[in-house]
């Protein structure tokens, strides 16, 4: 089982001058074609393009070099709230073998993908060409050779390689039914948790198994399809 994550727009800075390592070879072209794109430009033309505020430029001028930047491990890179309730510094290796992020410069990496800090989100545009268009159904055939796929990706990130098959989170107020959506990363973080750590995750095939072994770990969810409901 893969649970695919979605990325951060702040991420950590540093790392060491390693070269990058990447899962999924078959994206490298596309990856490649990103990196010489976003080289290929000034920095005014990139923050314009990407939209990028004048305070992010020391992130905009990181998109020039990226090939040479400092690099860690992408569960590691990217921060925030739901990352903090991951907690992965403390998640043993094989709980993180399960663990991969959708990424818009990147498509599809793996938990120990070592990554540099760029500045790239899923409604970026480069060269004119939206970030859907440049990955066209490259993640998706990456994702579709998984054998089960819990996608808690954003929706403009599941967008850039959606998988039919994949089991969707929704997070829900229990009492009331409503989308949560204030503290939504927060669970997504500790479900993601505390499933990689689940003993039989190696065996977790359909939605029902996730249920269980959701369950299991103290969570109240509920099936609806191809979707997973936490209730909270």
């Amino acid at each position: 089982m893969l649970i695919v994550l979605p990325p951060s727009e702040t991420k950590a800075p540093g790392g060491q001058l390693d070269p990058m390592r990447l899962s999924f070879p078959e994206l490298d072209p596309i990856r490649q074609a990103l990196m010489d794109q976003l080289a290929s430009v000034d920095v005014e033309t990139m923050m314009d393009q990407l939209k990028i505020p004048a305070t992010k430029r020391a992130e905009a001028e990181e998109n020039l070099a990226l090939r040479d930047a400092p690099v860690m491990p992408a569960i590691q890179r990217y921060t925030g709230v739901l990352y903090d309730a991951l907690d992965a510094a403390t998640l043993p290796a094989d709980a993180l073998s399960h663990l991969a992020v959708g990424s818009a410069l990147f498509g599809l990496l793996l938990a120990d993908d070592h990554v540099p800090r760029y500045r790239v989100s899923a409604g970026s545009k480069v060269n004119n060409k939206t970030m859907k268009a440049w990955w066209g159904k490259a993640v998706t055939e990456q994702l579709a050779q998984q054998d089960f796929v819990v996608d808690m990706r954003s929706g403009a990130y599941q967008q850039l390689g959606p998988l039919a098959s994949a089991m969707t989170v929704r997070v829900e107020q229990a009492d009331t039914g409503k989308v949560v959506s204030h503290f939504n990363k927060q669970y997504k973080g500790e479900l993601a948790r505390s499933l990689a750590m689940a003993p039989n995750i190696a065996d977790a095939a359909s939605i029902s198994d996730v249920a269980d072994l959701a369950s299991a770990e103290g969570f109240q969810v509920r099936i609806d399809g191809q979707q997973l409901t936490l209730l909270v």
